[in-house]
Formats: structure tokens, C-alpha cells, sequence
């Protein structure tokens, strides 16, 4: 593929090299401190740092002590993430440990005149209109860059990260705050590349005009005067094209997206409700994984808000938000606040109403909220916050599910993977074959949809670990600074037909897709009537959950009406919480509006019409999967 090269942005010169040190002997007092530190501070606690500090004393290489540092990481992430008291020494210790291994790797490089052989990262950002999630976004990369340190910053940047901002926004305005977003950190020395609409435009059109048209699918076929808003899915896929512009090492180099919601952060449960805490080395775990295995692609998952559509979360949220009523009808409005303190962890999947079909079995149970309010306060101003909160559900926020880190085995134990986290996953020079396909139809799923048919082709060198990143919905600009694809958003009134629709017919793709590639051969084309034969299939199976889903929803949705307006409970007396329960009351109407018998997506998904056209677009997309995949390929 003919790309035209193109180098990073740098605002910072070269520092000058330091004299050479001697690599036979270090003095580990003056090259250690913080690894001595943390042994004299820890030993006593952590047994297995006696073994680190005896092996010290023995220490007569550089090599020798960077290798001990490795086996000090295991001991404090365990002791981390045990509950400690004192997490936050614990994790400041842990931080300093890195960067001071960053400053041994850097003079190790330096004494033996051999370059540094770890991986070098480009990642990339696809954002449409969401300028608040891209501060956060950067600022979370930013932070881990400074607090891990990986691959040093000695020329005023650091070295082995790269990013790119690509950009998909109609909004010019919102485009300019990108802009500037990524001048700002490109001064506090991330390398920050801005792959703008003309840019991208003009990339994809130095392929060849048959390949692109081949690739249409994938890449895009709109046209320049109306580049935008082309899909998180072609946004990223063009991104790979930015990609293998910037790769000036194929065998040295990983290729990470990450969506614009998501921080590399995972977040905590405290007695003062959740915290994000930068806790995890990316970019270290990353690497050794890579130089240590056979894997091509490699997947994180999500914590904090769920990674699903709030239309598969909608009868289990009714649950726990009838709960809270249940419960606040028996305490006093002026009473103090009974919402707090750390309740039970949600489970995998336990914001999923149809976890079944993952191979979830949840026992029927609700959750409680868990109220943020700081302070002393009663349950009047305990309601009027949550009342408040209630429709960031359509955006996709659960207050009650949330999904908390937990560090298990550890970061870097590998699973075989069937799903891809298209807001965390990495790969390799080879792996950027395996991209998620299929974007053009704009559903949902398809994530998971693209993990069955990798994991189909390469097996275990799809992998999964266990370093999610933090999944925010919404941001403290609120949600009048946020645009979600698939949800409109009027005065009083939130619209989730879009997003809806796409979710049931991404399903249909998902687990026919499941079921297709136990029987088919993935290497080759999918036969046509057999595609057809396991969509059917899949469809009556998906109709009737729905359906049931849809019975429940409508009922759950009666039944807190008739708790919250018609059981003459204490809130309907204060006047005060007007406001707090004509929120409420939008929220039950929106829950009706959009899962309610005249939802505009629930017919949608009624018609035999719509659901005809909209399988004929999954046979075409399964039956041409291996040629758009062989087209894809021959660019690498």
C-alpha cells in the first residue's frame, strides 16, 4: 500500500546525551533508592520482599537489578489490592518503582550502546462530538505516561507513545475543541497526532480506486463534503490506515484503539463511594505480553458504566430503581441518609437482562443505590439528586450495576477471547488483519460479533486480560455537552429507536454469527442458504426473549408508577421535591416511550417488512466477510 510517510509532531529539542556510565558494577544505594525504600517500608508486611532485598545485596549488573523490580510488582499489586488500608502509599510506592526502572532501563541503553527492544505504541482516539470525553481521555494517558513513566520522556516527550485524534464530528465548533485539546497535551509532551476529516478524506483515496472500492464496506464511501459521522467502526478502521503511516518499526510496534468514553484508570469501592485510581501499567503489561507470547490480538475489558445499550438494560434498572422507593417509603424524609457505604459487587454481566445468552446464570436479585452525596443530609436531598440522575440511563449509565476492578490472578495471565472491547484492544503489525467488520450496517454487537469469527480463525493468539479501562457514559459537563449515536435528545424527552433497533438486529448478526462458525469454516466463504437457514433460526429464538423482555418492561415501568404517584408516600407532600419527581415522572415516560406497546423500535422489530430488509443486509455482509477480509488483508 502506497502511504505517504509522515513524522510525529515534537515542540521540544533533543536533550543532550549524558556521559556513559560503567556497566560492569552499579552502586545500588544511588540507583535504587525507591526499591530500597519500599523493601525497608514493606518487608515486614509483604514476606516475599526479603527475598527481593537478599537478592539485592547479591545485585552486580544493571541487568541483574531491573529484573528485581519485576519480581517486586506481583507482591505489592497483591497487597494492593487485598483491601489495604493503606492503598495509596502502597500504590505511590508501586509508581515510583516504575519510573525509577524506566531511568535503570534508559542507562542500561546508554552503557552497552543497545537500543531500548520494547514495543513502541500508536493509539487511537475516534471522537465525534464529545470534546469533554476527550480531555478525559488524554488526560488519563497523560497521567499514566507520567506516573509509569514507560520508555522515558529524556527529549521532552515521551518516546514510545503516540496518538492519534481521529476525528469524525459535524460540529465545527466541537472540531475546534478537539483541536485544541490536542495542542494542549501535545505540550505537557504527549505526541499528539490530529487525523482531521480532510486528511483522512485524502488518505483513503491514495488507495488505488478499485481497492477502495472493494474496501467501501469498511472504510467508508461518503463523500467529501459530508466526511462525518461515519461510524465509531469506519472512524477506527481508517485509523489503521494512519497507522501503517506512522510505523517506522512493523516488528517493534503495537496498535492500540481506544474509545473516547474509556480512561486507562480502573476505578475502586470505598466507604466514600468509588474512586479512579491509576493503578495499572499499561504499556508494561502490554509489552511483555507481547514479547513473551504468541498472541496476535489482545483484549481488555470495561469497568465503571456498562458496555452495553441501556435497551438490554432496562427491565433489571426498573428493578433496583423500585427498590430504592420500596425502601425510602418506609425511612423519614428528614431523616439522615441510609444510602451509603459499599454494597454488594454486581457480578459479570449483572446489568444484562438477557445474561442468559452469554452463559450468565444471575439469580433474580436488585442492587442498592448508592447515594453521592457528601455530607450530613436527609433522604429529601438524597432523592432530589438521584431524581436527577435517573435519565442518564439512556445514555447508557447504571447507577446500581456498576462493574468494579478486581485484580484476581493478576494483569497479565491470558484467556482465550471470543469478544473484542472495541474501546480496548490491542494488536500487532499481523493482527491488524483482524479488524471488527461489518460497520457499514451500523449495529450493535459488533464487538462481539467480530470476537467469534477471530477467535474462529486464530484461536488462542486472540487473548484476553485482565486490564479493563474505565467506561464513563457521561462526563461532569453533563449531558447537554455529550453525543451519543443512536439517542436523540429533546426538551423533555430522550429517543432510543435508533440505538434500539440496532440492538436487537446486532444480536441477530452476534449469535448467528455464534452459531454459524461452529459448522462453517471461517477461511472460506459462508454458503448463502446455510447463512440464511441459522439467521431464521436465531430470529424466532430472539423474538420470543424479546418479547418476554418487552412484557416485563412494561409491567416493572406500571408498577413504579403506581409506587412513586399513586401511593400517597411522604415524597408527594413535600413540596421541595416537585422538581425531583417531575424528573422521575420523565423517566417513567421515557421507559415507555421507549420499550413501551407503541415504541417506535418495538415495532419496528414487529415488522415482518423491516426485519426482512434488515436480514437480507446480514446475509450479504456474512456471504462477502471472507472476500472484504481478503481485500483487507492484501494491505498488509
Amino acid at each position: 500500500m502506497n502511504i505517504p510517510a509522515s513524522k510525529p509532531p515534537s515542540r521540544f529539542p533533543p536533550a543532550p546525551d549524558a556521559e556513559p556510565e560503567p556497566d560492569a558494577h552499579v552502586s545500588k544505594e544511588s540507583a535504587s533508592p525507591h526499591l530500597r525504600a519500599c523493601i525497608a517500608r514493606y518487608q515486614a508486611r509483604i514476606p516475599g520482599l526479603a527475598d527481593v532485598a537478599a537478592q539485592l545485596q547479591r545485585a552486580a549488573s544493571l541487568d541483574a537489578l531491573i529484573a528485581l523490580y519485576e519480581a517486586c510488582y506481583p507482591l505489592l499489586e497483591q497487597a494492593m489490592w487485598s483491601g489495604a488500608a493503606d492503598f495509596h502509599p502502597l500504590l505511590a510506592s508501586y509508581q515510583s518503582l516504575f519510573r525509577e526502572q524506566e531511568a535503570l532501563i534508559r542507562q542500561r541503553c546508554k552503557n552497552t550502546q543497545v537500543s531500548d527492544e520494547r514495543h513502541h505504541f500508536i493509539l487511537a482516539i475516534p471522537v465525534a462530538d464529545r470534546p469533554p470525553h476527550l480531555r478525559a481521555c488524554l488526560e488519563s494517558l497523560y497521567q499514566v505516561c507520567t506516573l509509569f513513566d514507560y520508555g522515558g520522556h529524556a527529549s521532552g516527550v515521551w518516546e514510545k507513545i503516540r496518538v492519534i485524534v481521529s476525528e469524525d464530528s459535524r460540529d465545527e465548533a466541537n472540531v475546534r475543541r478537539h483541536q485544541e485539546l490536542v495542542d494542549e497535551y501535545r505540550k505537557k509532551g504527549l505526541q499528539v497526532v490530529y487525523f482531521g476529516l480532510a486528511e483522512q478524506y485524502e488518505l483513503l483515496h491514495a488507495l488505488p480506486p478499485q481497492q477502495r472500492e472493494r474496501l467501501g464496506h469498511l472504510l467508508t464511501t461518503q463523500p467529501r463534503d459530508a466526511f462525518y459521522l461515519k461510524g465509531q467502526a469506519a472512524n477506527r478502521n481508517l485509523s489503521y490506515l494512519k497507522f501503517l503511516q506512522l510505523t517506522e518499526d512493523r516488528e517493534r510496534t503495537l496498535y492500540y484503539p481506544i474509545d473516547s468514553d474509556q480512561s486507562l484508570c480502573v476505578n475502586r469501592q470505598t466507604a466514600a463511594g468509588e474512586e479512579a485510581v491509576y493503578a495499572l501499567n499499561y504499556f508494561h503489561a502490554i509489552d511483555r505480553i507481547f514479547r513473551s507470547t504468541d498472541t496476535l490480538m489482545l483484549t481488555g475489558k470495561m469497568v465503571g458504566d456498562p458496555p452495553v445499550s441501556p435497551a438490554v438494560m432496562a427491565a433489571n434498572f426498573l428493578d433496583d430503581v423500585t427498590a430504592f422507593f420500596t425502601q425510602l417509603a418506609g425511612l423519614r424524609s428528614e431523616a439522615a441518609c441510609q444510602f451509603h457505604g459499599a454494597g454488594p459487587v454486581a457480578g459479570d454481566a449483572a446489568y444484562h437482562d438477557m445474561a442468559r445468552l452469554f452463559g450468565f446464570d444471575h439469580q433474580p436479585t436488585t442492587y442498592p443505590y448508592p447515594c453521592r452525596l457528601p455530607g450530613a443530609h436527609d433522604h429529601g436531598a438524597c432523592l432530589a439528586d438521584f431524581s436527577q440522575r435517573l435519565n442518564a440511563f439512556f445514555f447508557g449509565e447504571h447507577l446500581t450495576r456498576k462493574t468494579w476492578f478486581a485484580y484476581g490472578s493478576g494483569f497479565t495471565q491470558l484467556t482465550p477471547a471470543r469478544t473484542i472491547y472495541p474501546g480496548n484492544y490491542i494488536v500487532n503489525y499481523a493482527g491488524l488483519k483482524y479488524l471488527i467488520p461489518f460497520g457499514h450496517l451500523r449495529l450493535r454487537m459488533s464487538g462481539p460479533t467480530a470476537g467469534r469469527l477471530i477467535a474462529a480463525e486464530i484461536g488462542h493468539r486472540f487473548a484476553s486480560f485482565n486490564m479493563p479501562n474505565l467506561h464513563r457514559r457521561t462526563t461532569e459537563a453533563g449531558l447537554a455537552d455529550d453525543f451519543r449515536p443512536g439517542v436523540e435528545v429533546g426538551e423533555a424527552s430522550v429517543d432510543l429507536s435508533n440505538e434500539f433497533e440496532r440492538q436487537f438486529f446486532g444480536d441477530l448478526m452476534l449469535f448467528s454469527t455464534e452459531e454459524l462458525v461452529k459448522h462453517a469454516d471461517v477461511n472460506q466463504p459462508f454458503a448463502r442458504d446455510v447463512v440464511k437457514a441459522v439467521i431464521a433460526q436465531k430470529e424466532a429464538e430472539l423474538l420470543a426473549l424479546y418479547q418476554q423482555k418487552h412484557d416485563a418492561i412494561v409491567e416493572k415501568n406500571r408498577q413504579l408508577h403506581a409506587l412513586v404517584f399513586d401511593a400517597g408516600h411522604w415524597w408527594l407532600r413535600t413540596p421541595e421535591l416537585t422538581d425531583a419527581l417531575r424528573h422521575v415522572g420523565a423517566f417513567i415516560d421515557n421507559i415507555d416511550r421507549n420499550f413501551g406497546a407503541h415504541a417506535a423500535a418495538w415495532c419496528q422489530i414487529q415488522s415482518a417488512g423491516h426485519r426482512a430488509e434488515r436480514k437480507r443486509q446480514i446475509v450479504e455482509a456474512l456471504v462477502n466477510y471472507r472476500a472484504e477480509r481478503d481485500a483487507w488483508d492484501s494491505l498488509f
